[in-house]
């Protein structure tokens, strides 16, 4: 006996199911999605703000907040007059000062049981890239140059533009001679190490 394998047109599989099927599947897609997000925005806002300092409320209701009374001024000018205040010199590792020429030329002189050292400063940048366009400039000069990152409280991250170390006056004359010519004012550092 043989078989009819027509598709009967009778039976409703016609192109009206698969339609349904399809906005089905977007429907719960989009569910699905709103449900997701629902759950990761909960998870984000538990979580402690990084844009809010410690210990105080992220707002404050509209609440006002009261001017400060005058003796609490006058504790925090003596809180701000007790800490120790920072000198740019003092805060570097070793013992860094300006120096003067009678120094220089002093410890040419005579020989010191703390080793003396000798840089010249060209220049001290808070963005990095002028402190390596100087010491490009110095370089097309003949001057071998280096640069020192220290951060400074109060002031920031500083880029030093420093020449040496010397220990030789005849050098460090010849160094401050050419930067002259050139038209850079370099600064003299000594160092006690």
């Amino acid at each position: 006996m043989s078989r009819d394998y027509k598709s009967r047109s009778g039976n409703g599989s016609g192109g009206g199911g698969r339609a349904g099927t399809l906005l089905l599947g977007i429907f719960i897609g989009l569910i699905l999605g709103l449900v997701i997000a629902l759950g990761v925005a909960w998870y984000v806002n538990r979580m402690p703000n990084p844009f809010v300092p410690a210990g105080k409320p992220a707002d404050n209701g509209g609440a006002r907040l009261e001017p400060q009374k005058p003796a609490a001024q006058s504790e925090d000018r003596q809180a701000k007059a007790d800490k120790p205040r920072f000198d740019f010199y003092k805060i570097l590792p070793g013992k860094e000062e300006p120096a003067t020429e009678q120094e220089v030329k002093q410890a040419a002189q005579k020989p010191s049981a703390a080793k003396e050292t000798f840089f010249l400063q060209a220049g001290a940048f808070q963005s990095a890239s002028d402190a390596d366009n100087l010491k490009a400039k110095l370089a097309l000069i003949g001057m071998e140059a280096s640069i020192q990152t220290a951060a400074i409280p109060d002031r920031g991250v500083w880029h030093r533009v420093r020449l040496g170390p010397y220990s030789r006056m005849d050098e460090l004359d010849r160094a401050r001679n050419v930067l002259k010519q050139n038209g850079i004012d370099a600064t003299l550092i000594k160092v006690r190490e």
